[in-house]
């Protein structure tokens, strides 16, 4: 049997093999004890290295899929669950490192959902391991407990996190810190012994970024009784150099990583426990400082430099030792001999700019994560501003104007100085910190943005030749930073320059340009107007997007199209402001998509791209599609389905949304031949496997349904549909899209062929109710028993809700509509929900029977629920027109969903009828069903309420 899995892993390896062998590994996984059969071939020394690594990273993607369900509970058989955990660990230890690694990433995923509680074994099993001299061993060891530990940094505190912290401090805490002195010693014997002394380093890296793991909530009691030990060690280390572990080239090695990991612990340590750690705080500023000033400019000390640099901004930001700053001769040092050797181009940076330039600009940009000196320094040098702002201010000038006036006396040699000065002036102008929507938003009062636009940046911006293209970069790039300071009417002058840049030669240039354009276009003004207006930019619009998609498709393989987000995100934008302006040239915007679409469907590279490319055709869908529906309908249909085909896994989400959308586009249309056609696959349970399509499939089924009902009854699709909201509703995870389907399953089938499923479909959301209640199903009931109950158009009523109920267990109504249905109503949060139980309420009070004679409280209780509906205030609705803009620096872009924000679904009120007065229209009705049974609705009102209650329904019929 491992033979034969040995054989398919080997395919999944090679490129010409690899899909159809994955089918067939899946189809495998199916089998019991399939995740044992991988641990044993990744043990097994007698399999090919690659084959073991394909096995375990077969293993580590099964673990992910099929650990637990959603709501928590394990997928495998109990026993294998218990073997795996048992196995494990050793088993980890015993492989070489890049099995390792992969091993440690499935341990993680178990943690994720079984620690601590579910496997309170583990810590005892980690230490139980460690070995005072063995750093291969303890590397195994180490790197499983990062993989947990790391996962409390980004936490908010809980009671939950708490307990779990300090029951893997109980266990691990002193272990840890007898693995601290033995690695020291080994590492003190081990001093000549190169491969030994490496691999002592590298387990020294992993204990320091575990040191900050433990750390990262509160400082652990033993690290507090043994700070003094701690921090001679980690200054040992900081200082520590042997030429065994000098690299050659660029990339850092074990000494820097070391290094970098103990900065960012000593940062930790200053920010957070600055009581204890006072003391032992000034001999690492002397050994920091003593590192920046004598460091050498190469890229591999990059990271260990912009970490010391965030240690001095976190000591500069302390009051006790802000001071030692203070002083202007200090603060010229520190500019002259710290901020501008890691401010200034280096060569390797021009290198960048001319071999890489995609990847220039990402460490360039605001808010990207790479560590860059240059951002480092900037930092340090705003935190002492924020202190000493005229003195930080004063030195800083001095020195920009030197840097100009050596530009100035050599243009065309000096470029270099222009670029430090502006970046010099720059880092001192802005005040806070730079947002991804806005830039900087609050300046240093005593320089002037536009004033220094003007005199040096301006020209560089507007000359023809003769400037070089960094400095071109640098005045783009300043525009972009102060956008939220520059004037609407500066804007409007600096707008069509940059749109020129867009036709640079340089690649750096025209994207920044991009860039820039895309985040003007964003901006508002207070008021929420757009600051460059849409009747600016929609005249240029077919010119400036064909020319965006030609640069995008220059070089026409796949990764190099989909290489450049910032290009797409800025057709995004374009197409977003012009709304409907798109119409006139919708063939030729249509066919780029198209194109662009097949060449990346073949080799998904870029997440950030193709995110922002659907976005994009999303906006072109909405504004162009109304237009000429079939067209696109037609003109699209072909390349989504062949990425459907293809079983392009990363669009699959993308594709459901945008095939939702054309449907949507016109509704009043029949459904075409082709997509029924979709139907029976979209169907297929298989689909719906895969967490990130639910809620695309959802919305995607939601807009077949109301086009192609006669083809769904005629094809006996009612059945299918039913049974994946049956799957949905099962799970916390997807409750409410199951609603979601369902609502549009009654919205548009008629009464009579639902009949024989609605005591089926109660039950199941009844039982679920008992069983596991949560908040959202609670809300979706409610709002969907008032749903049925207010469309009397439909032949549905309060009567008929109660009639099934019934039917699933006599008498269930009444406590469910008392305990569940007339308290949750008033959470309904959403207007139109609001809406719908006014509706629902009203016309029970006016036409059921039941509430008449069988629940003549019942009538008393709906009656009071409705003027509470009616008179409490809504929570207030929120904007469905603007296209919201979820801050794409904080998205994860997996193969999970993304919504694409240009196509949210837009509310549509089913009740458009009862006008805009609620009240109005409850008032005619109750009077118009009161005459026509003869006074009924009085008499109950006067039987049946208190004298507040009565009061104010007479004050709405009247």
């Amino acid at each position: 049997m491992a033979e034969g899995l040995g054989a398919l892993l080997e395919a999944s390896l090679d490129p010409r093999r690899n899909k159809e062998a994955e089918l067939a590994l899946r189809q495998e996984e199916q089998k019991p004890g399939f995740s044992l059969q991988l641990l044993q071939i990744t043990a097994t020394d007698s399999y090919p290295y690659n084959i073991r690594l394909a096995s375990a990273l077969f293993f580590k993607n099964f673990i992910r899929r099929n650990w637990t369900d959603e709501d928590g509970n394990y997928k495998l058989p109990l026993e294998e669950v218990a073997t795996i955990k048992r196995e494990l660990i050793s088993l980890m230890i015993s492989v070489p490192s890049g099995i390792q690694s992969q091993l440690g990433e499935a341990v993680s995923a178990i943690a994720d959902s079984d620690f601590w509680e579910r496997w309170d074994t583990l810590v005892d099993d980690l230490v139980s391991k460690m070995s005072p001299d063995n750093p291969a061993v303890n590397i195994g060891v180490l790197q499983v407990a990062h993989s947990i530990f790391k996962r409390w940094r980004p936490l908010f505190q809980s009671n939950e996190l708490y307990t779990e912290i300090n029951h893997v401090l109980n266990k691990f805490g002193n272990p840890f810190l007898a693995l601290f002195e033995g690695l020291d010693t080994y590492l003190e014997q081990n001093k000549t012994n190169k491969e030994n002394l490496t691999q002592g380093f590298t387990q020294l890296n992993l204990m320091v970024k575990l040191f900050y793991d433990l750390s990262c909530h509160d400082l652990p009691p033993m690290f507090e009784d043994h700070l003094s030990a701690i921090s001679s060690i980690l200054l040992k280390y900081l200082t520590y150099d042997n030429q065994l572990l000098h690299t050659d080239d660029e990339e850092a090695g074990p000494l820097e990583y070391v290094r970098a990991g103990i900065f960012e612990a000593l940062t930790l340590y200053v920010q957070k426990f600055m009581d204890a750690f006072q003391p032992h705080v000034g001999q690492f500023i002397d050994s920091s400082w003593n590192f920046l000033t004598t460091i050498g400019p190469d890229t591999k000390y990059d990271i260990l430099v912009s970490r010391a640099l965030h240690f001095l901004s976190s000591v500069a930001s302390m009051p006790e030792h802000a001071t030692a700053f203070q002083a202007e001769g200090t603060l010229g040092q520190i500019v002259e001999k710290v901020i501008l050797p890691n401010v200034s181009l280096r060569e390797a940076d021009e290198e960048l700019f001319e071999d890489e330039p995609i990847e220039f600009i990402r460490r360039d940009l605001e808010g990207s994560d790479s560590e860059t000196r240059r951002r480092a320094a900037t930092d340090f040098l705003r935190r002492l501003a924020e202190k000493f702002e005229q003195s930080v201010t004063k030195v800083v000038l001095q020195y920009t104007e030197h840097y100009l006036g050596e530009y100035a006396k050599d243009p065309a040699s000096n470029w270099k100085s222009k670029d430090t000065a502006t970046y010099l002036y720059s880092a001192i102008a802005a005040k806070g910190v730079a947002t991804s929507t806005h830039g900087v938003t609050a300046t240093n009062s005593l320089v002037s943005i536009t004033d220094f636009f003007q005199q040096h940046l301006a020209s560089d911006l507007i000359a023809e030749d003769g400037v070089h293209p960094i400095l071109k970069v640098d005045a783009i790039k300043y525009l972009y930073t102060f956008r939220s300071i520059i004037t609407k009417e500066q804007w409007q002058q600096v707008l069509p320059v940059l749109v020129k840049h867009l036709a640079s030669s340089n690649y750096v240039v025209y994207t920044y340009a991009a860039i820039a354009v895309e985040r003007a276009l964003f901006l508002s003004d207070a008021q929420g107007q757009p600051i460059i207006s849409p009747s600016e930019i929609t005249p240029l619009a077919k010119d400036l997007l064909e020319h965006i998609f030609q640069l995008i498709q220059k070089d026409p393989e796949p990764p190099k199209v989909q290489e450049n987000e910032f290009l797409m995100r800025c057709v995004m934008r374009v197409l977003i402001v012009i709304k409907d302006g798109v119409v006139p040239f919708t063939d030729t915007v249509l066919q780029r998509f198209i194109t662009i679409t097949e060449i990346i469907s073949t080799n998904p590279s870029n997440p950030r791209f193709y995110y922002f490319h659907f976005e994009a055709m999303g906006a072109f869908i909405r504004f162009a599609a109304p237009a000429n529906p079939d067209k696109l309908e037609q003109a699209l249909y072909q390349p989504f389905a062949k990425i459907l085909q293809g079983d392009v896994q990363e669009f699959m989400p993308y594709i459901f949304q945008l095939f939702a959308a054309l449907l949507e586009a016109n509704p009043s249309a029949t459904l075409p031949t082709y997509y029924q056609e979709l139907i029976g696959p979209i169907l297929m349970p298989v689909m719906w496997d895969s967490k990130g399509n639910i809620p695309a499939l959802v919305r995607l089924l939601s807009s077949v349904i109301p086009r192609g009902s006669q083809y769904i009854l005629e094809h006996n699709q009612i059945e299918p549909i039913l049974g994946i909201f049956q799957k949905l509703v099962s799970t916390k995870a997807n409750e409410a899209y199951g609603f979601d389907l369902l609502e549009s399953v009654v919205a548009n089938f008629p009464s009579t062929a639902l009949e024989p499923y609605f005591v089926s479909i109660m039950q199941i959301i009844l039982t679920r109710l008992q069983n596991s209640k949560t908040e959202t199903l609670t809300l979706r009931f409610v709002r969907f028993y008032h749903f049925i109950s207010a469309h009397d158009d439909k032949g549905y009523s309060a009567d008929f809700v109660i009639q099934v109920t019934d039917k699933v267990q006599g008498d269930l109504f009444t406590p469910i509509y008392l305990t569940i249905i007339l308290p949750d109503t008033q959470k309904l949060a959403r207007p139109l929900d609001r809406k719908t139980a006014v509706l629902s309420f009203t016309k029970t009070l006016a036409n059921s029977e039941a509430f008449a004679t069988r629940y003549a409280k019942g009538w008393g209780f709906t009656c009071t629920a409705l003027l509470k509906l009616l008179e409490l205030p809504p929570l207030p609705a929120g904007k469905d027109d603007l296209i919201a803009e979820a801050d794409i620096e904080d998205m994860s872009f997996g193969v999970g969903f993304t919504p694409l924000n240009t196509l949210r679904a837009v509310p549509k009120d089913p009740w458009p009828e009862t006008g805009v007065d609620l009240k109005a229209w409850v008032g005619a009705y109750l009077k118009e069903a009161d005459k026509k049974q003869n006074g009924r609705v009085a008499q109950f009102a006067q039987e049946r309420l208190d004298e507040e209650s009565k009061a104010m329904l007479s004050s709405y019929i009247a």
